[in-house]
């Protein structure tokens, strides 16, 4: 259930995530999720993709500093209070966020999560009975 993120840092300087996209394109990989967070100098895109090892050793090719992180995926309704429900499960558990990206289509909402404990997150969940995405299936995306 645990996901490889990439955190790709950039220069915030014109054409820089038009080069990562070109460079994950022409190796066959796929982009599953994304964001992307900025300051006045550089950029953070965080990403899920179709084969992160593989990535990682594209961009690295190519001088960009790229680092794995583990986050989770989350299934929520699209509902009022759906992503209430999941984030009370959390923090009744004393599991903390320290970031989070979403998107929503539908009746569902898919919930990408970094936490300091994503096993113990997991565990939280899946005992609550909330349906995770699996590596293998966003993989796959």
């Amino acid at each position: 259930m645990i996901i490889k993120q990439l955190s790709v840092f950039m220069e915030n300087k014109s054409g820089r995530l038009t080069e990562i996209t070109r460079l994950i394109g022409e190796a066959n990989i796929n982009i599953s999720a994304f964001s992307i967070a900025d300051s006045s100098d550089y950029g953070i895109l965080r990403m899920i993709v179709t084969e992160p090892d593989k990535a990682v050793a594209v961009l690295r090719d190519n001088g960009f500093s790229v680092s794995i992180t583990e986050v989770i995926c989350l299934i929520v309704p699209h509902t009022p209070g759906g992503l209430f429900r999941a984030l009370k499960i959390l923090s009744d558990n004393n599991v903390s966020i320290d970031y989070m990206y979403a998107f929503a289509m539908e009746t569902e909402a898919t919930v990408v999560i970094r936490t300091g404990a994503p096993q113990q997150a997991i565990d939280v969940l899946q005992r609550h009975e909330m349906q995770l995405v699996s590596a293998s299936q966003i993989y796959r995306l």
